[in-house]
């Protein structure tokens, strides 16, 4: 009984110095993909293209900032976090980015209304730094009608080089590949006629 109650002693006198070492734990670094600038669209748009939230591979929806130890391996971050969830950040970006190259289009949101407007559908299977030095993003993308009749399917691969080590450089790094992603899709979208009218192709 005594040596139980020594114990329990311990554990009280041991319980603020614990907290304060609990307390001293500082919080993640928190980080968003690079902003993009304000841009100015037509104020009659000739074409309507909803951005539904992107649909990420599983080892990317979590809160930390993935990294690829080697060609198997993949590790998450606990103190370099994302301050907003992937998906939102990249649906954002991508609009931002496709609002910047292709003013005469208006893009949105998906917000389920239908007023015959397209869909830009994207599936990402990649958005993560690599071993090797580059922050890599690849997947796939879609383009749907009012009617969900697929018009176009199309893949995406980009890579770019970190300027330094670091995960403000990795951040930076992966919100570069996932402009030049936005910038292929775009192209694509002007090639094939998809950003002159708004009728159904």
């Amino acid at each position: 009984m005594a040596k139980r109650v020594n114990l329990l002693v311990l554990a009280l006198l041991l319980m603020p110095f614990l907290t304060a070492c609990a307390s001293s734990v500082s919080p993640p670094s928190r980080y968003m993909l690079p902003a993009i600038s304000p841009s100015v669209t037509s104020a009659s748009p000739q074409t309507h293209i909803q951005i539904p939230l992107p649909r990420l591979a599983h080892y990317l929806d979590v809160d930390g900032i993935v990294f690829q130890l080697d060609d198997i391996e993949m590790r998450e971050a606990r103190e370099h976090q994302w301050a907003d969830t992937l998906a939102n950040q990249l649906e954002r970006n991508l609009r931002g980015n496709l609002a910047q190259t292709l003013p005469s289009v208006r893009f949105s949101r998906a917000d389920g209304l239908s007023d015959g407007a397209l869909s830009l559908y994207l599936d990402v299977d990649e958005f993560q730094g690599r071993h090797d030095g580059y922050a890599v993003t690849s997947g796939q993308w879609q383009l749907r009608d009012s009617k969900n009749i697929l018009l176009y399917l199309g893949s995406f691969h980009a890579r770019t080089a970190l300027s330094d080590d670091g995960y403000p450089a990795l951040v930076r790094a992966l919100g570069q590949s996932w402009s030049d992603v936005a910038q292929d899709i775009a192209q694509t979208l002007e090639q094939r006629g998809y950003t002159q009218t708004s009728q159904e192709q």
